[in-house]
């Protein structure tokens, strides 16, 4: 019996359904293609046009109010992110109205163009007349008159003319529509035919090429999954001759290699995460050194000696516990040290809105802890909840063991009493903190942090976060009870 390739059954195959496909192609392009240019042309038009209808009125009033009651100036205008110079503004409106005139085909939306680009000179000039006046001295009452006469009208009348504009180009839509729908029409008819000649075509040449394509095929997928949940001993006996043939080999092949490649590859990836984790963990913000400097200075040159010197300290200590001669894991003790280190530097620069307090069991001193797994949280508890509180926040650390009936772990929880979070952000933040720290598109630190305690201590170990909005957040940290002499759970971390 003469066999074929698989390439040559699926060329078969495509060529019964593809040429009434493609007569059908080429009619729904010819048919379609004037209206599609015609349509993005005018979908264009209205979009330009109504991103002024939006927003023109209310930035040009809002910016010549401002400057006019003295908030701004025209030099300064660009300065204020809210605002927007009122020249610009005319100029962009200009220069889109201008291209608009160019492609606009419609007789009533040109007129309304130019009716447009007259109201645009006259407010140009307008505007001139209150620069003018600005720059001669005290003419409020003049200026907010002129606003109230001229301005406000004339930004009523551009966007009413951008309105109707817009109301004229639909009406082309319209019409369009119709055209659509008439071709529309011939087109279901052709595809009824078609269709049936299709489905026929297809139903023929499934039962013709089922058999020597989808069996091999579906014995190769039972294997492949036998495969992937570990059963590397499985193998296939397709002999078909065909290319499904060749890929049973290479899979029976493949199989024999691959537990080595799969541990291979996971002891690889392990490598790299920590090594990545470990740079990320020495990486130190220079915006906190810059600005503790800075205030170390401002405390120098108010005569404030002492509090300069406590705060030198308080950075050496902190630098000094951050770096740690290189190790991976300290005494909950100098973790301790170091938060509270980095809490007294924050606390002279947010004197007005932050207090700490911390509670630690003393006994609970010698076990060990990885390096900053608690400052980038009290680093969070500050910069976002603390800092957006209308009023003085506190951040409140704790630590202690867990009952015995958990086992022999320790309990470390940072409190806030700062702005909180909504449900949802609060679930979409539990969320992040679980995936790998360089996938995270919000919450790094955290999630740094939860995937370092994992990756080291096992994944019943971690981070759970609480919060409410307007009450605050708590973020626990639960790790074994281990003494620093004992080793980790899974194993001493590979230099």
């Amino acid at each position: 019996m003469k066999t074929y390739s698989l390439r040559n059954k699926l060329i078969l195959f495509v060529l019964t359904i593809a040429l009434p496909l493609i007569f059908v192609t080429v009619y729904l392009i010819f048919s379609l293609y004037n209206y599609s240019n015609s349509y993005d042309d005018i979908v264009s038009n209205m979009t330009i046009a109504n991103s002024y209808n939006l927003n023109f009125k209310n930035e040009m009033d809002e910016s010549l109010y401002k400057l006019v009651v003295g908030a701004v100036t025209f030099d300064n205008i660009k300065e204020d992110k809210s605002l927007q110079d009122p020249y610009k503004l005319i100029g962009d409106l200009r220069e889109d109205c201008s291209v608009l005139m160019q492609i606009t085909t419609d007789k009533e939306s040109k007129t309304w163009l130019q009716r447009l680009l007259r109201n645009i000179d006259t407010l140009e000039e307008r505007v001139d007349d209150i620069k003018d006046s600005l720059n001669e001295g005290s003419h409020y009452d003049e200026n907010i008159e002129m606003l109230d006469n001229n301005i406000y009208i004339l930004t009523e009348l551009i966007q009413d003319d951008i309105q109707y504009y817009i109301y004229y180009q639909t009406q082309s839509i319209e019409n369009l529509k119709m055209m659509l729908n008439e071709q529309v029409q011939k087109f279901i008819l052709l595809w009824i035919f078609l269709l049936f000649l299709i489905v026929t075509c297809i139903v023929l040449a499934t039962v013709v090429l089922s058999d020597s394509i989808t069996k091999p095929i579906r014995e190769l997928c039972g294997v492949t999954r036998q495969i992937s949940e570990g059963n590397f001993s499985a193998r296939t006996e397709v002999k078909t001759g065909d290319e499904v043939s060749q890929l049973s080999d290479s899979i029976n092949e493949m199989s024999e290699h691959l537990e080595i490649m799969v541990h291979q590859i996971k002891e690889d990836e392990r490598k790299m995460r920590y090594a990545e984790l470990r740079l990320l963990q020495e990486q130190i913000n220079p915006h906190f050194l810059y600005n503790t400097l800075d205030t170390i200075i401002w405390l120098i040159e108010g005569n404030l000696s002492e509090q300069a010197v406590d705060m030198v300290m308080s950075l050496s200590s902190f630098f000094r516990l951050s770096l740690s001669d290189g190790k991976e894991f300290i005494t909950i003790q100098d973790e301790e040290c170091h938060i509270r280190s980095y809490l007294e530097i924050q606390q002279v620069r947010y004197h007005d809105i932050l207090d700490y307090e911390i509670i630690m069991d003393e006994q609970i001193y010698p076990y060990k802890i990885l390096k900053l797994t608690l400052q980038p949280l009290v680093e969070n508890a500050l910069y976002h909840g603390i800092k957006y509180k209308r009023a003085k926040g506190k951040i409140t650390v704790r630590g202690s063991f867990l009952p015995e009936e958990n086992g022999r772990k320790i309990l470390l929880t940072v409190t806030d009493n700062g702005v909180g979070m909504e449900q949802e952000e609060l679930e979409r933040l539990q969320k992040e903190i679980t995936r790998p720290c360089k996938e995270t598109e919000s919450g790094f630190g955290l999630a740094n942090v939860n995937e370092r305690i994992r990756m080291n201590f096992g994944m019943e170990y971690g981070m759970n976060i609480q919060s409410k909005k307007g009450e605050g957040t708590s973020v626990q940290v639960i790790i074994p009870a281990q003494r620093m002499a004992e080793p980790s759970e899974r194993g001493a971390h590979e230099e």
